[in-house]
């Protein structure tokens, strides 16, 4: 089971959360500031964060920012209000998904599952595509742009690898949600907007003008034409 990190400063839904994943047999280590879950995280070396919007002292934007700098671990945001502006914040400082407080503890464990789960390709795939300059390998999860390997958040990543699975075929953010993120809430059309400016910014030579990523108004993203 996914080994996960929880910074949460308040205690009663700290300790609910950790006893509820334990119970599922998540190995889980807990933290109250932000400036201590760098500390553990570092330590534990979890394979999940669960990380609270709002921190005392150290922001958990702040604290997604600065674990971004060095790592791709996935992340998912709690906050206590779904139309909160910092979590359009927090989502473009790098978080792959975010839950809204309380949240059950199956709700917690499904978003866990789904952020973590590898992407399944069907058959007959070639292992490396080259689309101009980018390179996407579905077989080793990884992209190069120029012959430089790009580090992607695994969100960022399972979005690239499902919309240049169908080039030119537009998907609304309905879809995406569904596909990618495995949800479907209709505040979360931001959790792809947010994922597609971090992805252009990372993979465009010019983002405001996208070659690979296109915005059809009304209509939702698709991958190229080139």
């Amino acid at each position: 089971m996914p080994r996960v990190l929880l910074i949460e400063d308040d205690p009663s839904v700290r300790e609910g959360v950790e006893l509820g994943l334990r119970r599922r047999g998540h190995e889980v280590r807990t933290a109250a500031t932000g400036e201590a879950g760098l500390t553990a995280l570092g330590e534990f070396q979890p394979d999940l964060l669960l990380l609270d919007l709002m921190l005392p002292g150290m922001t958990g934007v702040q604290v997604c920012r600065q674990v971004r700098e060095t790592s791709q671990l996935p992340i998912i945001m709690l906050t206590a209000r779904g139309d909160d502006f910092d979590v359009v914040v927090g989502l473009e400082a790098g978080a792959d998904d975010y839950i809204v407080k309380p949240a059950r503890t199956e709700v917690i464990e499904a978003r866990i599952r789904a952020v973590l789960r590898r992407i399944e390709e069907p058959g007959g795939r070639p292992a490396v595509e080259f689309h101009g300059d980018l390179a996407v390998d579905r077989v080793g999860l990884g992209v190069a742009k120029s012959g430089q390997r790009l580090a992607l958040a695994p969100s960022e990543l399972k979005l690239l690898l499902f919309l240049s699975a169908a080039p030119e075929q537009v998907f609304s953010r309905q879809q995406l949600l569904e596909h990618v993120w495995e949800h479907s809430y209709h505040a979360d059309a931001r959790l792809v907007d947010a994922c597609v400016r971090r992805l252009r910014n990372k993979i465009e030579d010019v983002p405001g003008s996208p070659r690979y990523i296109q915005t059809l108004r009304g209509f939702g993203y698709r991958f190229g034409p080139l």
